[in-house]
């Protein structure tokens, strides 16, 4: 069988675990290099310090981007906080929210593809990070709500995540 498409000899793409490296030394966030293939790094935002695990597939050329929060979801409030999920992952351009059923951990998933041997640039590592500590800090609060005051998720959300409009 054929491939329906052409594909072309690419050198392997650099490891994007290197670049992270730097981006961590660079903002002061201290990261544990696993082995060559895995990191964990703990980013500090105004919300709370994220624990952020990264992970780089050179057969798939997928670096993977999971932050957690320093919170497990009770069995009591498990339904509202998924029903919470579902909302905020309508809102997200990019990345998801979700719970691990039996630890009840919560966190934020999005990865890079860099298909074909394309290499990763120091930008594209930086807005992924980026990307998940903007949006567990955005939301943070709306789960702080579900989980701890027990509003159910769209009195959260609205209570939580609003746009302001003018200048002050």
């Amino acid at each position: 069988m054929t491939a329906a498409y052409p594909t072309l000899e690419h050198p392997a793409a650099a490891n994007p675990l290197d670049l992270v490296e730097d981006l961590a030394m660079g903002h002061g966030w201290s990261l544990a290099r696993l082995h060559d293939e895995e990191a964990q790094m703990v980013v500090t935002t105004p919300a709370t310090d994220l624990q952020v695990s990264l992970a780089w597939n050179p057969d798939s050329e997928l670096l993977q981007l999971a932050a957690m929060f320093d919170f497990r979801v009770p069995q009591s409030r498990r339904a509202e906080a998924l029903r919470l999920v579902g909302l905020l992952n309508e809102r997200l351009a990019a990345g998801h929210f979700e719970i691990w059923s039996r630890e009840g951990l919560v966190l934020y998933r999005n990865a890079l593809l860099l298909a074909g041997g394309a290499p990763a640039t120091p930008a594209q590592c930086e807005a992924l990070i980026a990307t998940a500590a903007q949006a567990c800090t955005t939301h943070y609060p709306a789960f702080q709500f579900v989980l701890w005051a027990g509003r159910k998720a769209e009195d959260a959300l609205r209570d939580c995540i609003f746009e302001t409009a003018g200048e002050a």
